[in-house]
């Protein structure tokens, strides 16, 4: 199997976006990160990002795209999803499937309210419509501990409210470690993705939603809630969603069959 996997740069009018692009298919599928992104873009990591989506590339061509770079604070999910529909076109996309991952998912959703008949089908993962009081306890400790530089918390905390008790036992073997792996030379991007999440609000919206869409959710999720699993379900008329009983916000690291369900849904929902 050739994964073709490459990185790339689109330039937009103020700024660039890196993205990673794997596989060969015709059609396209466009995935779009958490809250982690603001920490580590995709730039050079076409190859380690790749393998999770080997079964996408003969039908698709994914696309991993990053927030751009210079992010400034203030700016919002609806212009990160302007940034990204721009971006489309300036690799000549003109429709897509789009995964979406917490706060990917909020932009998936903004770009679709903005522009349905570009948006082939959905996929929401471990995301909300709107920021609500789980979200805003998490994301404003974690705009703490960046603003102290103090990486190691944010970390662990993150982890220790993303994963069941099974895999945080394997996990935690390497949080002496944390403080060093990974830490960025500025917390900007960060603090400016994070301050967009606390402004979100697009549950009055997405009921305009009208291409097939799947919501995939955890009932332990400490970071969105499985009640925005829910409210999304509620609001996108004829929406699929499948909820984990035992699962959280890293449901899609924990389940091996993540991405098989994705690629399924969006095969089958032309």
């Amino acid at each position: 199997m050739s994964w073709n996997a490459r990185n790339g740069c689109v330039t937009l009018p103020e700024s660039d976006m890196y993205y990673a692009a794997f596989g060969h298919g015709k059609r396209n599928l466009i995935v779009l990160p958490g809250l982690s992104d603001g920490l580590a873009t995709v730039y050079g990591k076409a190859l380690l990002l790749a393998k999770p989506y080997s079964m996408f590339f003969n039908d698709f061509t994914v696309y991993m795209f990053s927030r751009r770079n210079e992010l400034p604070i203030g700016f919002t999910i609806e212009q990160m999803a302007q940034d990204q529909l721009e971006a489309l076109d300036k690799l000549g996309i003109e429709k897509t499937a789009v995964l979406g991952v917490s706060q990917g998912g909020m932009i998936a959703q903004a770009m679709t309210i903005s522009n349905p008949q570009r948006i082939e089908s959905l996929v929401l993962a471990v995301t909300a419509p709107c920021h609500n009081e789980i979200i805003d306890e998490r994301v404003n400790d974690w705009i703490g501990y960046a603003r102290a530089g103090n990486h190691k918390q944010l970390m662990i905390d993150t982890a220790e409210h993303s994963y069941s008790p099974a895999y945080l036992a394997k996990y935690r073997k390497i949080y002496p470690f944390l403080g060093a792996l990974g830490k960025p030379k500025s917390y900007d991007r960060f603090l400016a993705n994070a301050e967009a999440i606390l402004k979100c609000d697009l549950l009055d919206s997405i009921s305009s939603i009208s291409c097939p869409t799947l919501i995939i959710g955890g009932e332990q999720d400490e970071i969105v809630g499985p009640n925005a699993s829910y409210d999304m379900h509620e609001q996108i008329t004829g929406s699929e969603l499948n909820m984990y009983p035992d699962l959280g916000h890293g449901l899609y690291e924990e389940v091996p069959a993540f991405y098989g369900q994705v690629y399924h849904f969006v095969k089958k929902s032309i």
